[in-house]
């Protein structure tokens, strides 16, 4: 609902915002970078709620995770992309790239991000899968752990030389007047368009795939650097009750982690169950705050060996 300040002119158009004018703008963000530049924390930022996952491990994201966020008379939809990879040219890995180049070919802007100050190899090698006709904001994040600042601007001259980047835009995603910032400077290059969303939309993703994802991003935050990034989880059984009275509808999940060796098994399963127990407590209590559900959640742990270099198997998986 519009309010009109008292003694204020309901009819007249000077200064009227796009959502009062009724002219919408709605647009595809896509968000690409290396591996562990802070991509999946960006998009759940401009989404304004979590919907991907996060850890440090770097290849935490694997799949295109698209986040939708409305304000006003303009929709943003975020696609955030899995890291693109350079080190291991296995069918998971290319599995991975090919998601990152599709998502890339048909956007209205890209969100090219860097660790402020950086840039590498594998950053160069995401560089080269842009369009130069796609607008392009360079995304210099983790700015606050960057010691000194006076070196940011001619590192920026230097990234203007290998690429027409529309914008810069220095910023920690941890930040919140940046983000409120980056959603201002992408609401520029979004055409006059309808929306595709309903208003209150967050993710074009079920919820399904997001309990797998909270399964897996438990797993990496509670084995760290032990556990090989190959691991992945399956939903075996994923069934809805409705809520009697005043009580919340109950899920009951039952799902699979898959390693590739008997000592992953026993990392994931820990002391006396202890770690797969707390792995299964996390993401229970997170799933229940973002279904508004009861949740009751199985978990098991698998040895498929060498699955991540078998292309059926991937698929099987959930990787396109």
């Amino acid at each position: 609902m519009n309010l009109i300040a008292d003694g204020a002119d309901s009819t007249d158009s000077e200064g009227q915002n796009d959502a009062e004018t009724g002219a919408r703008r709605f647009g595809l963000v896509a968000i690409v970078g290396k591996p562990n530049v802070g991509k999946s924390t960006l998009l759940n930022a401009l989404v304004g709620q979590k919907i991907s996952i996060t850890s440090r491990k770097a290849q935490t994201t694997r799949h295109r995770i698209t986040g939708m966020r409305t304000l006003g008379a303009t929709q943003f939809v975020f696609v955030d992309t899995p890291g693109f990879q350079t080190r291991h040219n296995n069918a998971l890995n290319r599995s991975l790239n090919k998601t990152v180049m599709g998502a890339v070919g048909d956007v209205d802007l890209i969100l090219y991000v860097v660790e402020a100050g950086m840039f590498n190899q594998a950053d160069a090698k995401v560089l080269a899968l842009l369009n130069k006709d796609i607008p392009t904001l360079l995304v210099a994040n983790k700015l606050d752990t960057v010691n000194r600042r006076a070196e940011i601007a001619p590192w920026l001259q230097e990234m203007q030389q290998r690429h027409p980047f529309a914008e810069f835009v220095p910023m920690s995603a941890k930040n919140a007047k940046d983000i409120e910032r980056l959603l201002g400077i992408c609401e520029k290059y979004l055409p006059e368009q309808d929306w595709w969303y309903a208003e209150d939309e967050l993710t074009d993703r079920s919820e399904k795939f997001l309990a797998s994802e909270t399964v897996r991003e438990k797993l990496f935050r509670l084995t760290g650097d032990e556990l090989p990034y190959t691991s992945t989880v399956v939903i075996d059984k994923f069934e809805e009750e409705a809520g009697k009275g005043r009580q919340k509808r109950l899920v009951r999940i039952a799902a699979t982690i898959v390693v590739e060796r008997e000592g992953h098994k026993a990392m994931v399963i820990g002391d006396k169950g202890e770690r797969i127990k707390r792995i299964g407590t996390e993401t229970r209590v997170e799933l229940e705050k973002l279904m508004d559900a009861k949740v009751f959640l199985e978990l098991w742990v698998k040895v498929r060996s060498g699955w991540a270099d078998d292309e059926a198997r991937v698929r099987s998986f959930g990787y396109e």
